[in-house]
Formats: C-alpha cells, structure tokens, sequence
C-alpha cells in the first residue's frame, strides 16, 4: 500500500529495524546526559527512537549509533508517552542522508 503523505507528512518508508544508539540534545551531546537507547524504525531520513524523557518538538538532537563514530543532527517532529513510561520520539535528519549500517543487512547489500 502506496504512503499517503497528506496524511503522515513522510515522504519515505521506515523500516521498522532497531539500532542501539546514543541520544542528546545537540548542545549536551558527548556528556553524561547522554542516554543510550534504541530505535523503533529508521530510513535515511529520520527515525523513530525510544526515551526515557519527554522531548519538544522542535529540540535539536544528535542520534549516534553505538557501532558507528559519525552522529546525525536531526529535529524532534513529536513526542509520545507510551503506557511503559518511556516516550517514542519522531525525529527527522538535517543534512545528507543517513547510512544506517542495518539498511544494509536488511536489503541483503
């Protein structure tokens, strides 16, 4: 079934592949506020990733995969309260598109 971005606003499909990665404001990133998680889906264009803190949307962020040196700045789209008390945050990328090691071993390349 085709995306109807009128209604999603994502102009591409995310596959739902977990990544351990470290997440920061932009501002905090390298320090002990640092919270290491994992996603929920990705694409080379954003991702949705678990906290365990409410975001804003419009925070800055700096999403790290733990295997890989090279973090992505991205921008917080929305924040949702999950019933386990942690938050799922959308968060789309700023800059080139994202290489997600995983992407890879998904689609057999």
């Amino acid at each position: 079934m085709p995306l109807d971005h009128t209604l999603s606003g994502r102009m591409e499909r995310r596959l739902p592949i977990i990544v351990m990665v470290r997440l920061a404001q932009t501002e905090r990133a390298g320090t002990d506020e640092e919270e290491k998680t994992y996603t929920d889906n990705v694409s080379t264009h954003g991702a949705r990733v678990f906290s365990r803190r409410s975001w804003q949307p419009g925070d800055q962020v700096m999403v790290t995969p733990v295997n890989q040196e090279s973090a992505t700045c991205g921008k917080v789209v929305y924040c949702q309260r999950l019933a386990d008390g942690r938050y799922g945050i959308g968060v789309t990328f700023q800059g080139p598109p994202v290489t997600w090691s995983a992407l890879h071993k998904y689609d057999g390349t």
